[in-house]
């Protein structure tokens, strides 16, 4: 896999949570796609790759009951969790995801940070039979990924870059593209697909 354990353990023990290039204080984007998901408070979300996030932090400030944050770095984990107090319903999973076996299924598999870094077809094979697992029946998936004219590296690390088309191709079937609802929040450039699933018209 093209992600390495201690590269993300350096970043997060050498940045502060604001000096990182992805951060966001409301990831407001995410958020609007979750929503238009239909979920509701007591489904299962699992945020992959989240690094130290604020998603998370605002997802329980709208109620959600079931969220799973998954990520390499500890670091980072420790991060989003001392904002938060100790008996929120978080399961926190430190752990690379293509080796993860989840505990239980997801409603909703949001991920708009690890799967561009995955530039082996294998990888890719690997990181989609563990989603596929994952996910509840009709359950849907989130995958944001850096669009054909964004960077060629982020971190130092290269990734793969895809517009709408070719990211829901390479998912497979019953994927549907979201048109971004504000593009000035998303520096990346970023597609964003949602699997089996449709979108409202408003999105």
């Amino acid at each position: 896999m093209a992600e390495e354990p201690n590269r993300w353990e350096d970043v997060y023990q050498s940045k502060a949570e604001a000096e990182t290039s992805w951060f966001e204080d409301r990831p407001q984007v995410s958020l609007d796609l979750i929503a238009a998901t239909g979920a509701t408070s007591d489904a299962a979300i699992v945020d992959v790759g989240a690094g130290a996030s604020r998603l998370v932090d605002c997802l329980l400030d709208q109620g959600f009951l079931r969220i799973t944050v998954l990520d390499l770095s500890d670091t980072a984990l420790a991060k989003a969790r001392a904002r938060l107090s100790d008996d929120v319903p978080v399961e926190w999973v430190a752990a690379n995801v293509l080796d993860w076996e989840p505990s239980g299924l997801f409603d909703v598999w949001h991920d708009r940070a690890a799967f561009h870094f995955l530039t082996d077809v294998a990888d890719q094979e690997a990181y989609l039979q563990v989603m596929d697992r994952a996910l509840v029946p009709g359950g849907q998936a989130i995958i944001g990924t850096f669009a054909p004219d964004g960077p060629e590296k982020c971190s130092g690390l290269p990734v793969a870059r895809y517009d709408a088309a070719l990211l829901a191709e390479r998912l497979g079937p019953d994927c549907q593209s979201a048109r971004n609802p504000d593009p000035l929040s998303a520096p990346k450039n970023d597609p964003l697909i949602l699997r089996r699933g449709s979108w409202p018209d408003a999105v």
